[in-house]
């Protein structure tokens, strides 16, 4: 039966991020820097309110959008951290993670033919869902430009065609944010134009340098914003993302939800409200253990000699390939650092064929971990 299988979903391949840390499971004293998963528990506060909601029953539907409550505190944090004003009402909708919120968004906004520009490398949760709906993925070479994806390298890629310019920052996996005079830069480039700007913004309470800068408070009217709680609140499996944008387009995203998976799940939903009022600041002290992991790793990598570009946000490196090893791909590459070294990271190529010829190392990491993790690379290096 399988050749009645849709072409488009035979066509896609399971992330490389997961394929590779998938087949280094298992393996005996293996250090593995490859999950984007924060090492912290959720705070105490919110696994309690979420235990609270079990035993009061809150265990039926709530609104497809999430409860009211939830979307007003939503509403209040962006406007209170990033100064973007949402109603609560119709412009904010609660999602099984910022997953689900990229897919119905494109969904929604995509067909057949459109175009929907990236930069690459880039996070590989895109492409395959663009594909899905028939349009084109249209890549923007961000190597020359220490990763920074600004007005200048996406003006030559515009045509009739796009739909939409997908903004990942702080990125995944390079680190590197965007300035507020390059993200006002990117709005007065599309403003005025058909073209949507997705916003993912799952790393913006993990901005190290800067305060986060949302682009919808300068093109609010073409801007759908994706956040979520999975990493400012250490809360990756309580699946819990946040869609906002103008309710003019929430309307038809919100059906695409409500049929995807009627409304995120109530515990969680219970356990949010609280990490939105009572834990505005949970990730202040988790940013400065990520801080410190970078500059201890930065460091390390420095004084091995290679090649990488200072991340200012998230919990990632983004690496060239040490010189000594060009003649392999990424992929081998980090196949040789299981075999000989027992260390595993994610081969660049996860990330698109921009990604060939780097790594990407997540610190999200005790630093117990990462120096022996560290101590495995430059080993390798020496051999």
């Amino acid at each position: 039966m399988e050749h009645l299988i849709n072409p488009r979903v035979k066509d896609i391949e399971i992330s490389g991020i997961r394929k590779f840390f998938n087949l280094v499971a298992g393996t005996e004293n293996m250090v593995s820097l490859t999950i984007g998963q924060p090492d912290f528990p959720t705070p105490l506060h919110i696994k309690e309110a979420g235990k609270k909601a079990i035993d009061e029953n809150f265990t039926s539907y709530t609104h497809n959008a999430g409860t009211i409550e939830l979307r007003s505190a939503a509403a209040d944090f962006v406007n209170k951290k990033y100064q973007v004003t949402f109603d609560p009402e119709t412009e904010v909708i609660v999602t099984t993670g910022a997953s689900e919120a990229i897919d119905i968004t494109f969904r929604t906004i995509l067909n057949e033919d459109v175009e929907v520009i990236l930069p690459g490398p880039v996070y590989p949760g895109y492409e395959p869902i663009i594909r899905l709906c028939g349009a084109k993925p249209v890549y923007v070479d961000i190597r020359p430009t220490q990763f920074r994806f600004t007005a200048d390298v996406i003006k030559p890629y515009i045509t009739e065609n796009t739909r939409c310019i997908v903004l990942p920052y702080p990125s995944n996996p390079t680190g590197v944010s965007l300035t507020k005079k390059e993200l006002e830069e990117i709005a007065d480039l599309v403003r005025g134009r058909s073209i949507f700007i997705m916003a993912d913004e799952i790393y913006s309470e993990l901005n190290f340098e800067q305060e986060h800068y949302s682009i919808a408070s300068n093109i609010r009217e073409q801007t759908i914003v994706i956040n979520g709680l999975s990493k400012s609140h250490s809360m990756t499996g309580w699946r819990i993302g946040l869609l906002f944008a103008p309710k003019e387009i929430t309307q038809h995203i919100l059906k695409v939800h409500q049929y995807n998976v009627t409304c995120a799940t109530t515990i969680s939903q219970a356990a949010a409200l609280e990490a939105l009022t009572n834990g505005l600041d949970d990730a202040v002290p988790m940013k400065q253990e990520y801080k410190n992991r970078r500059d201890f790793v930065y460091s390390r990598l420095e004084r091995m000699g290679l090649e990488v570009v200072k991340p200012d946000g998230a919990f990632y490196f983004f690496v060239k390939i040490p010189a000594l090893t060009e003649e392999l791909n990424s992929f081998e590459f980090c196949l040789q650092l299981v075999e000989k070294v027992k260390l595993a990271v994610v081969p660049g190529s996860a990330f698109s064929t921009y990604g060939e010829g780097y790594f990407r190392l997540s610190y999200a990491y005790s630093m117990e971990t990462l120096e022996e993790g560290l101590n495995r690379l430059e080993a390798y290096i020496n051999l």
